[in-house]
């Protein structure tokens, strides 16, 4: 398969030029493909075994935030909005993949606590039973990645955009789920409030949404197949999450 070279980093975004574009996407997943395969087993596994658990995290968003924690090997990760724990076992299977890191988790519901396994949770994670917009007050993390997938307002945006982000290292990989489940955002929505943020700093931005940008979603498929790496963990195939850089 044929991979674009210098593919934009979304239709749509005119930003300064960002690390996640397809071409180094497509690296990573060669790079790390062992293990990305070994760890799409367990969370299938883990999703069998638990049928309780809402998966909320697709396959392509969850994979390419897995990979970016294992080539950007942060120490500490926060995950603002856990529900069940799917994204949060794909989380802590990355930092137990580097070997180091921590993981610290905010939500206001507690179920993840429950779910996520014992040999994945210990010495690596701290959950948090709160509001994060309290909890992450005055912080002291030197975050290295942050996740984002909370309360999709635009109320809830504009706090994270306004008192969180400035407290993040430029160059930190960031995630933020439910973004892109249309070509465009609704207006007056959490991700029209993030995308405004984005483009006011002139920070470009990735999606592999379907229908924000369907050749990235097909060319990543197209990629996985060659890689063995086809079969679907999630049943989703929105991928609606949106990645950038911290500027």
């Amino acid at each position: 398969m044929k991979i674009e070279r210098n593919h934009p980093v979304n239709p749509d975004s005119e930003g300064r030029p960002s690390e996640f574009t397809l071409d180094t996407l497509a690296g990573l997943y060669q790079k790390y493909s062992d293990d990305l395969r070994n760890v799409r087993d367990e969370q299938r596994a883990f999703r069998v075994g638990n049928s309780t658990v809402e998966t909320k995290l697709d396959d392509l968003e969850a994979e390419i935030t897995y990979l970016m924690m294992r080539e950007h090997r942060p120490e500490v990760v926060v995950e603002i909005g856990s529900l069940h724990g799917w994204s949060t076992t794909w989380l802590l299977r990355a930092l137990r993949d580097n070997g180091t890191g921590h993981l610290y988790t905010y939500d206001l519901i507690d179920n993840a606590r429950r779910n996520v396994p014992g040999e994945l949770s210990e010495n690596r994670w701290t959950f948090t039973h709160g509001d994060a917009r309290q909890e992450l007050a005055g912080h002291r993390h030197e975050i290295g990645y942050l996740f984002v997938d909370a309360a999709h307002t635009a109320g809830f945006a504009r706090w994270y955009t306004g008192d969180l982000f400035h407290t993040v290292p430029a160059g930190t990989p960031v995630s933020v789920h439910d973004v892109f489940h249309r070509r465009r955002p609704w207006p007056f929505s959490e991700g029209r409030v993030v995308l405004s943020w984005l483009a006011g700093r002139g920070i470009g931005y990735f999606t592999p949404s379907r229908s924000a940008a369907p050749g990235v979603n097909r060319a990543l498929a197209e990629l996985k197949d060659t890689l063995n790496l086809g079969g679907a963990v999630h049943t989703g195939r929105d991928n609606p999450m949106l990645f950038f850089q911290m500027g």
